[in-house]
């Protein structure tokens, strides 16, 4: 049984730095002008960067993972400067089950479940 708990200070390099790498530079997550104008008020976070944050996580502490399924949803914005809490828990093998969240109001960022070997 896995049972991970991290914390996670998004910052906007960590934005500006994922577009970079991924080719998705939404403005939405990157202009923090064009940002401020939409109903979100500042730019957010790439929804496959806390992804990767969570397989960063798994791969440090299960060396070797293999990722055969996701399903995820992204109920609420990820902001710079906020704090989120990273929680996978589940069975290696089998699936995991993957919730961040916003420390300050429990704002659910990204809910997902993983099938892995």
């Amino acid at each position: 049984m896995l049972d991970l708990t991290e914390n996670w200070l998004p910052t906007q390099a960590e934005f500006d730095a994922f577009a970079a790498v991924s080719g998705d530079d939404n403005a939405i997550h990157v202009d923090e002008d064009f940002a401020a104008r939409t109903g979100f008020g500042r730019t957010v976070s790439h929804g496959m960067l806390i992804y990767a944050k969570f397989w960063g996580m798994m791969q440090r502490h299960t060396p070797g993972l293999r990722q055969v399924n996701q399903a995820m949803m992204f109920p609420n914005p990820c902001y710079a400067g906020e704090e989120v809490v990273l929680r996978v828990t589940g069975d290696v093998p089998g699936t995991l089950t993957l919730r961040a969240f916003r420390r300050a109001d429990d704002a659910e960022l990204l809910l997902a479940e993983t099938e892995v070997a």
